[in-house]
């Protein structure tokens, strides 16, 4: 049951048997209670009793409370002997009982204890600082363990990813998700103020004044709770609720059980808050993963870029705000050579000079592109996204054909497996050279099933070695051969845990440092051996 706690009157509640459990959602304020005077402050107590009567001798059972705002004190106290309750209840003092448990703050605490058979217990909760919510859990049911979800042995959240617009997110699954997918999911919460320690308290923070409490979690995403200010998204099994705030705009999103998600649609140079929070969509329990914040990069300014010789510019396309981007591009010689790179998406490459159209083409992978002309000609790229994903590409103009900037590349930037030389803790693989001396460095990263498709899609072919976690290194080697048929080299990864997907990446990188990446190869070892 759920009770409100608004206008409940102190009273003694007696049942017969606790199942499973009990949920209490309290407004500790104007709560008919004890009520003392301090300078300069209120503090607002709420004392609770209840009895668990069970056929046992002894009673496990366990009290978990959430402060979902301000911090407060909640004190458990030993039992009273059932002719001393009605004196309990009608005294305004408590100096019969002795507290066996205290607790101040604003975390989740949860006391475990034994209770003795048709013993009087008493929960106390004092405010000090201003009106507030918290959630009570009280439950005899302790052998299930499925009550609250766990958390990994690593509860952070990894900002693996920084655009203008977007953040890509990624955690380690709980226990709890990995057992029960049905009934758990994760749901992540952005806002641009701070960071939440749990559920409620994200609730409650952006819950406008004088807004009713709803009956169940507003993270379980009812369409029936969204009140005027909020807007309700629904797309690619995900589902979004965007609150309008005094603070600014909030946004929940439950994505079911993946535990990488990109953030899109958010404000260049701008920083951002985000809470992952584990849902038990049975019970509405949840657990919080420790926060972590974001800054999102600074929109490129100007809109129409000069672009200098020998220096690449990637250009980020917003393929819903943003479609088109110009850059310009003044001759200094007869001859110029464009090169462009797509990193991500799909982009439409136009250049005109003076005014006439002289190229114009679907940027795929690597493209080089040489023009003729007279000195002071007046060169104008624009870029265009041709689909409503972000788009990205890299630019490099320059007069001098035989310094090129990125390196010479194979016939094929494919990474190889071996069927027959994959076992439980091993893989070999394999990749195309050049006949230019050049650096290769190979990263690999565990991933999950449900990961693979995420990972792919949002690969930037653009970004280098530096982007990637040190840990994911696995080498880096130099070769090359002049005998192009010879240009391949092979490499056997060990260490590897049995039956897992692996994602590998190489860059190369050349002369000028520039790296060039192939594509990424995803392999799984061998269950069994």
């Amino acid at each position: 049951p759920v009770v409100s706690g608004r206008n409940f009157q102190e009273q003694l509640m007696d049942w017969k048997k606790v199942q499973r459990m009990f949920f209490l959602q309290l407004k500790v304020s104007d709560i008919p209670g004890f009520l003392y005077a301090f300078p300069q402050i209120l503090i607002h107590i709420y004392r609770y009793y209840f009895v668990l009567e069970e056929d046992r001798a002894l009673v496990p059972f366990t009290i978990t409370v959430t402060p979902c705002d301000v911090p407060i004190e909640w004190m458990f106290k030993t039992p009273l002997l059932p002719a001393l309750r009605r004196q309990a209840l009608q005294s305004a003092h408590a100096d019969m009982v002795s507290t066996i448990f205290n607790y101040k703050g604003n975390s989740v605490e949860t006391y475990v204890g034994m209770s003795s058979q048709s013993a009087l217990y008493m929960l106390e909760f004092l405010s000090t600082e201003r009106d507030t919510h918290i959630t009570v859990y009280l439950t005899t049911d302790t052998t299930s363990g499925h009550l609250y979800p766990e958390l990994p042995l690593d509860p952070r959240i990894d900002v693996i990813g920084i655009g203008h617009t977007t953040v890509t997110l990624t955690w380690k699954h709980s226990p709890s998700a990995l057992q029960h997918r049905e009934s758990i999911q994760y749901c992540l919460l952005v806002n641009e103020k701070h960071n939440y320690k749990s559920l409620c308290a994200a609730e409650t923070a952006i819950r406008f004044p004088g807004m009713k409490m709803p009956p169940t979690l507003a993270l379980s995403l009812s369409p029936y709770l969204l009140e005027p200010q909020q807007v309700m998204i629904l797309s690619n099994s995900e589902l979004s609720i965007i609150n309008k705030v005094s603070s600014g705009e909030v946004r929940q999103i439950c994505m079911g059980t993946k535990n990488t998600y990109t953030v899109p649609n958010l404000s260049p140079s701008t920083q951002y808050y985000f809470d992952v929070f584990v849902v038990n969509l049975l019970t509405n329990a949840s657990a919080a993963y420790t926060g972590t914040f974001a800054r999102t990069l600074e929109e490129p300014e100007p809109k129409v870029m000069k672009l200098k010789d020998g220096k690449a510019v990637q250009v980020v396309l917003d393929g819903k705000k943003q479609k088109l981007y110009s850059l310009q591009y003044q001759a200094r010689h007869k001859k110029v050579q464009f090169a462009f790179q797509l990193c991500r998406g799909q982009v439409q490459v136009h250049i005109t000079k003076n005014g006439k159209t002289v190229a114009s083409e679907n940027i795929l992978g690597l493209r080089y592109l040489s023009l003729k002309g007279k000195p002071l000609d007046m060169y104008l790229v624009q870029l265009r996204s041709t689909e409503e994903s972000n788009s990205s590409v890299k630019v490099q103009v320059s007069p001098h054909f035989h310094k090129l900037l990125f390196p010479l590349l194979p016939e094929s930037l494919k990474i190889k497996s071996f069927s027959k030389l994959r076992t439980c803790n091993s893989l070999t693989i394999a990749w195309l050279g050049t006949q230019e001396q050049s650096k290769y460095c190979v990263y690999k990263k565990r991933i999950e099933e449900d990961q693979v498709w995420m990972e792919l899609r949002n690969t930037d072919t653009c970004s280098g070695p530096e982007s990637r976690h040190k840990s994911e290194k696995v080498l880096c080697k130099y070769f090359y051969d002049i005998n192009l048929q010879r240009a391949v080299t092979t490499e056997t990864i060990k260490g590897l845990d049995a039956g897992t997907l692996y994602l590998f990446d190489i860059y190369l990188i050349g002369p000028s440092g520039i790296p060039v990446r192939y594509h990424s190869k995803v392999v799984k070892t061998r269950k069994k051996c």
